[in-house]
C-alpha cells in the first residue's frame, strides 16, 4: 500500500484510519473507526489475514 499527500510533511506521525462494518450475534450492523499508525496497521492485517485462513477450515 502507498499513500501520498502534500500534508503528510507537517504530519509528525501518519496514521491509517479504517472503518469496519460490524454485525452482532442478531444480525444487527455497527459502523466501527480505528485510528492506527502504519505498525499497528501492518500487524492488523497480518492478524487478518490468519483469520482468514483460519475461517477457510471452518
Amino acid at each position: 500500500m502507498a499513500v501520498k499527500s502534500d500534508s503528510c510533511r507537517s504530519r509528525k506521525y501518519p496514521y491509517v484510519a479504517v472503518m469496519q462494518k460490524l454485525a452482532d450475534h442478531s444480525g444487527h450492523i455497527k459502523n466501527k473507526s480505528l485510528e492506527m499508525t502504519i505498525p499497528q496497521f501492518q500487524n492488523f492485517h497480518r492478524q487478518f489475514k490468519k483469520i482468514a485462513v483460519l475461517a477457510e477450515t471452518v
